[in-house]
């Protein structure tokens, strides 16, 4: 098409998605696909050859992510997300693998190998988009639903504590350690582009709005409503103490603390050069 005097021929996007996937099957308001966006863009922006980058997810709603980018990826099965990806990063530590999936995927059914792949200082990127619910299987209660917070299993109320994820993976060395919402692109373009360009086990929760899931019973509205929400409550703290980012979206003047909270230099896992190291 012609803007002006400017041929556009196609978009910066259309290589680095499937086209053949589309249109997406997410429910109006969600976030995932601006998630999907600013992933491929920072692909596009960080030099890294294309066939260097592999993609992995699991099951659930954020997991269809890996079958919308055209780069060499891997739909896995429920909450092994991160060995198929382990397995791929330790035997091919030349290719940058990215793990996208959501809280329960990762952090409730997966949670011992995120835990684990964390503390080995495994060489992935993880993505873990966080919208509080398991939204694909009808809303139920999972391991990052805030205290108080409605759900399908939780009809009166939460009162199981979630995990603070950043504080989490600090505690277990992850070398790059960041939280941003849906409505933080730029932010979180730069944070993917960093963490992109270091080794270790480097995470980034992207908290996204489940107008569906999460929106609808606890009052918040629809997707645009839960962005307004980031935008009114979302302070930017890059130096806070981690164990106070807890997250509580149902009362309405708590702060939503994000930012690039760790940001530290470790090697990743070598298993081959670990195991003649011993043998020396």
């Amino acid at each position: 098409m012609s803007i002006g005097e400017v041929v556009v021929e196609s978009h910066p996007s259309d290589t680095l998605l499937r086209a053949d996937r589309l249109p997406h099957i997410l429910c109006a308001g969600c976030g995932i696909g601006s998630v999907i966006h600013t992933y491929v863009d920072a692909i596009a922006a960080s030099g890294i050859p294309l066939d260097q980058h592999v993609c992995v997810s699991g099951i659930g709603c954020s997991g269809r992510a890996a079958g919308y980018v055209n780069v060499d990826s891997y739909h896995t099965t429920h909450g092994r997300a991160i060995p198929f990806a382990l397995g791929i990063a330790t035997y091919r530590p030349d290719l940058h693998v990215t793990v996208i999936s959501g809280d329960g995927d990762l952090t409730a059914i997966g949670g011992n190998h995120f835990i684990h792949a964390a503390r080995r200082s495994v060489g992935l990127l993880v993505l873990c988009i966080n919208n509080f619910n398991y939204g694909m299987t009808g809303g139920q209660a999972g391991p990052t639903t805030p205290m108080s917070a409605k759900s399908r299993t939780t009809p009166h109320g939460c009162w199981e504590r979630p995990f603070n994820l950043p504080f989490l993976t600090q505690s277990l060395g992850a070398s790059y350690v960041a939280r941003w919402t849906v409505l933080h692109v730029r932010q979180l373009r730069t944070a993917l582009l960093r963490a992109m360009n270091k080794e270790g086990f480097r995470f980034i929760e992207i908290l996204s709005p489940c107008p569906t899931g999460f929106g609808r019973p606890n009052n918040i509205g629809d997707g645009l409503s839960e962005m307004q929400n980031y935008l009114r409550r979302c302070e930017v703290n890059n130096n806070i103490d981690l164990h106070k980012v807890d997250i509580d979206l149902t009362h309405k003047d708590s702060p939503i603390y994000v930012g690039d909270f760790v940001d530290v230099d470790r090697p990743s896992f070598r298993p081959h050069i670990a195991h003649h190291a011993t043998a020396q």
